[in-house]
């Protein structure tokens, strides 16, 4: 019997409308058609205990659908067509794609987080409350190494409904939830379940993986919408499924509220990216076999397999072989989570890491802060005739292969950022990421030694990159 294969799937619906530009008409027709709605709820007193909360969520449901939007944006995309049939003056037309996601209200001016993969690569970003209106929505910050994203909408002197933000980090497995959405686009939505699992970080959906799992039911178009507590307040933001059909299993992802917040108060504040705090520790889960060799009774905590010189690890004096057991007094066991707590952490925070060296406990004060940028970015684009032309180009830091989603311990070097398709360099099979190593047998180890190298080949080129694991030779004549 072949194996079944497990999908992680990204809670945005997608659809493709017809030809031409895109316009009001589709939201009208989504509105208009009774898709997204409200919930109209007589008045009812919150339950006295938690008997009286078996018997209807209304009260929480009240509270907190208000705050949970639709959000859709639509892109003009190119539908191809078959070579065969250009020949006969068929040209590629336009469509237009829309996602369809959900969101969450978190200030009352019209601050709204979803996720980055609902909008990402939106032309135009509509947001629909749960009252219908409609409003159209600019993006603040987009974070896709964390797959969130905060909007705006401008409702005028008007004060939205929100929902409070619990990053309090109280959620325990059993607790009952809500998740609230927009799936398969039918409307507003309500489902209940509980709290699954805590600190799921082996699931590969986001660069920092630490989620609170739930069954509740969600399913494609819930992406962004909120997960509540019985208080009514954010605990997580839905984000994924576990599925091989598509559709809800009972295992769903949502992004804890803590991260949450920290991506909504840097918009909120004006800021336009995230840049976030690096430990500078390459970690490795610590086996039954390791545990054993290093006298542990259990395996348990992240074994310090690197330390990068100049790291916020290394100045606070973290050795390589030491086990991280804790940040935080938050027991950690795996790099995810290791890398997921400090990250939660603001610049200059002073964090707790708990580290067992030679038998002993011990307790590190490590100072967060970014990822080093050195040496100097010296961003270029790579011009003339040759299998580099076109491509984008900077000296490797930690800081720019945290940008990139990219090994900061393999971030030596000249990197590749950007390959227009058009270039010289795509025609190659040159990507980003890609470390240049050597050209025509000079070792490059800066952007400014580039130039001289390509233009002293001629017309033939011996190129030699660093592609994750894999170390590439190529010959070119051009």
């Amino acid at each position: 019997m072949r194996a079944r294969r497990r999908l992680i799937v990204p809670l945005v619906a997608v659809v493709l409308a017809g030809c031409g530009q895109p316009g009001k008409g589709s939201a009208q027709s989504l509105q208009g058609s009774g898709l997204v709605g409200g919930f109209a709820q007589p008045d009812r007193a919150p339950p006295a205990s938690s008997a009286e909360m078996r018997l209807s969520f209304a009260p929480v449901v009240k509270k907190a659908a208000p705050a949970v939007v639709n959000v859709f944006s639509r892109r003009v995309v190119r539908q191809q067509v078959d070579p065969f049939w250009q020949m006969f003056g068929m040209t590629p037309r336009s469509g237009v794609e829309q996602s369809l996601g959900s969101g969450v209200i978190v200030r009352s001016d019209g601050v709204i987080v979803t996720n980055h993969h609902v909008i990402d690569g939106g032309q135009e970003i509509m947001v629909v409350l749960s009252d219908r209106r409609q409003f159209p929505a600019k993006v603040l910050l987009d974070d896709a190494h964390a797959d969130l994203a905060v909007l705006k909408v401008d409702p005028g002197a008007e004060r939205l409904p929100t929902i409070a933000i619990d990053d309090s980090g109280s959620p325990q497995v059993g607790d009952l939830v809500l998740a609230i959405g927009n799936p398969f686009g039918v409307g507003q939505t309500v489902t209940n379940g509980i709290v699954s699992a805590l600190a799921r970080s082996q699931v590969g959906i986001t660069d920092y993986s630490y989620f609170i799992q739930t069954d509740a039911a969600i399913n494609p178009g819930n992406s962004g919408g909120a997960l509540v507590d019985m208080d009514g307040d954010l605990i997580g933001l839905n984000t994924s499924i576990v599925s091989r059909t598509g559709t809800s299993t009972g295992v769903g992802f949502a992004i804890p509220a803590a991260m949450v917040k920290q991506v909504v108060a840097v918009a909120a504040g004006g800021g336009h990216a995230m840049v976030r705090p690096w430990l500078g520790v390459k970690g490795q889960d610590v086996t039954q076999d390791i545990a054993k060799s290093l006298g542990m009774d259990r395996p348990e905590g992240v074994l310090a397999a690197d330390v990068y010189p100049g790291g916020a690890a290394d100045r606070a004096g973290l050795k390589v072989g030491d086990v991280i057991l804790a940040v935080d007094g938050q027991a950690v066991n795996d790099e995810s989570a290791m890398n997921y707590r400090i990250a939660t952490h603001d610049a200059g925070d002073r964090v707790a890491v708990q580290v067992r060296r030679g038998g002993a406990a011990r307790t590190l004060m490590v100072q967060a802060s970014p990822a080093p940028a050195s040496p100097a970015k010296d961003e270029r684009v790579i011009s003339g005739r040759n299998p580099l032309g076109g491509a984008t180009v900077v000296n490797g830091s930690p800081a720019v292969a945290e940008q990139l989603g990219l090994d900061a311990f393999a971030a030596k070097g000249v990197m590749v950022t950007a390959v227009p398709d058009d270039s010289l360099a795509a025609n190659v099979g040159v990507r980003p990421g890609d470390v240049i190593v050597e050209v025509n047998g000079q070792a490059i180890s800066s952007t400014g030694q580039l130039p001289g190298a390509l233009a002293a080949g001629g017309r033939s080129w011996r190129i030699v990159i660093q592609r994750g694991d894999q170390r590439i030779t190529g010959s070119f004549r051009l």
